[in-house]
């Protein structure tokens, strides 16, 4: 996988649309988790969400850059 991406003729870093990709998943799991009530069984679902970006970005570039 490249490091940089041309787009329109401006070079950006490839985690960058991944990131923004993880950033819409993220959005949607967060309204099905929210939809269910799993975020009232938790202690701080800020943390929560915080913690799932956070798996998902990684497990995202972890795939990518195997």
């Amino acid at each position: 996988m490249p490091r940089e991406l041309s787009i329109l003729g401006v070079l950006i870093p490839t985690i960058l649309p991944v990131f923004l990709g993880c950033l819409l998943l993220q959005g949607v799991l967060d309204r099905v988790l929210s939809h269910v009530g799993v975020y009232r069984r938790l202690w701080h679902p800020a943390l929560a969400r915080l913690c799932l970006l956070v798996c998902i970005v990684g497990g995202a570039t972890a795939w990518l850059y195997q």
